[in-house]
């Protein structure tokens, strides 16, 4: 039997895809990269924000298409948008024989066997709870990175976000499994380890009564072959001096963080249920920033939340020329039901979210730019992705970058390089975006 797998929405839900093609995999499914080839598809969904469901709609009925042709034995439907509208995706779309929640993709293998024998099968009872350790995993990345997901939900309930309802309250995994994993994917080829959660400052908390992403940082660290840590999903106000002095004598964990911040006004910061001030966030990011003068800051921003005023947006603007992030994206407010802020008043136009989301986007262009051409000259070590024929170069990424979301170097060189080199370059040239760079020492061992 073949399988055609879809996975949408943020590398978390990456790694449940990559969970269940595991199973699949081990059961004796065969995957396949045309759906028209497929007997089972499947559809791993996301529904953090509109855009994100809308993307989702329309792969499950692009999938929907070859189901009620006849060319697919059966369609699964899983992830977020299934926990989230299970009823609804089973009133509204018949082609679709299996809904399986966030928490349940342990049993994707019996999901796929009742959908093939005719049977309906939907479990949405348990959200996001944590697969178990001994689940294989099939890496959907190139061999020389993956993601490691170090716990599961959230207790923050931002007054926008969906996500706790979706994935249940904050659940760390153990170190020692977390560690293991970590093994198995250096055993797979894996230099880059990027640690991923809804928040991953909190790790710990919940099973030890404390904070212990620092202790977990070095515990991976000592993992054979792991060559970079990244950090994603950092709240800032859960960043202790502990974990910074991790990054700072850590020399496998990447000077980079990720700030998801959200916006730099007190009054909006308040009405989103952030536990952060505009000068807290400044004082932090002064103090990161002298104890680890390299570090690069990502941050995430979200424009035209209800109340925001042009004054406000302005605020935000202002931040964003003052801090100077490395990198930056920004995201229009998404009106979600079963939110408190979908009830708020005041709620602001689309076309004022779009155009204030343009204007930050167009500052952060002049911000990125400046802090890149700030590299040119200097040697960086450079983990090589892959090789570009059309243009000669190979594309791979220094500390600064992480996968997808950042920018990459182009790299001439002289001889072949593989995927999953590490190599030492000197950058050349800076984009708003992009480094170029040439190839100066051989592959690091």
């Amino acid at each position: 039997m073949t399988i055609y797998f879809v996975s949408l929405g943020c590398d978390k839900n990456l790694v449940d895809s990559e969970r269940m093609i595991g199973v699949l995999s081990q059961k004796g499914y065969s995957l396949v990269q045309d759906p028209a080839q497929a007997d089972v598809l499947i559809v791993n969904t996301c529904s953090f924000i509109l855009d994100a469901q809308d993307e989702s709609v329309r792969a499950i009925l692009e999938m929907a298409e070859y189901r009620k042709s006849g060319t697919a034995k059966a369609l699964l439907v899983t992830g977020c948008m299934a926990q989230r509208f299970a009823d609804d995706i089973r009133a509204e779309i018949p082609e679709v024989d299996a809904v399986i929640g966030t928490g349940s993709i342990d049993k994707i293998d019996e999901a796929v066997r009742d959908a093939l024998g005719g049977n309906y099968f939907s479990d949405t009872d348990t959200p996001g709870k944590f697969p178990d350790e001994e689940m294989p995993r099939l890496l959907s990345t190139p061999s020389h990175y993956g993601y490691l997901k170090i716990s599961e939900g959230c207790a923050k309930h931002c007054s926008y976000c969906i996500i706790p309802s979706l994935r249940g309250p904050y659940r760390s995994e153990p170190m020692e499994e977390l560690v293991a994993e970590a093994g198995k994917l250096a055993a797979f080829g894996v230099k880059e380890l990027i640690l991923v959660a809804q928040e991953t400052t909190l790790y710990g908390i919940d099973i030890y009564g404390e904070k212990r992403l620092p202790q977990l940082l070095r515990a991976l660290s000592e993992v054979e072959g792991i060559e970079w840590i990244r950090l994603l999903y950092c709240y800032p106000e859960e960043i202790t001096p502990q974990l910074v002095q991790e990054m700072k004598e850590n020399p496998k964990v990447c000077h980079y963080l990720d700030l998801p911040i959200q916006h730099a006004d007190d009054d909006i910061l308040k009405r989103m249920g952030r536990r952060t001030s505009r000068e807290e966030l400044l004082s932090l990011i002064q103090y990161l920033r002298e104890e680890i003068p390299d570090i690069c800051l990502r941050t995430s921003l979200i424009t035209g939340f209800p109340g925001e005023t042009e004054e406000m947006h302005q605020q935000l603007l202002d931040f964003v020329k003052e801090v100077r992030f490395d990198h930056l994206g920004v995201f229009p407010y998404s009106r979600e039901d079963g939110t408190p802020a979908a009830r708020f008043p005041d709620q602001v136009p689309e076309e004022v979210k779009e155009r204030r989301r343009d204007e930050i986007m167009q500052t952060q262009q002049e911000v990125s730019l400046q802090r890149n051409k700030e590299l040119v000259g200097r040697t960086m070590q450079v983990l090589v992705d892959g090789y570009l024929p059309d243009d000669d170069v190979y594309a791979g990424r220094t500390y600064r970058d992480a996968p997808d979301v950042d920018g990459m170097i182009f790299l001439s060189s002289d001889c072949t390089l593989m995927s999953g080199d590490m190599v030492d370059a000197v950058v050349t040239e800076a984009s708003e975006y992009d480094l170029i760079g040439e190839y100066e020492n051989e592959p690091a061992e």
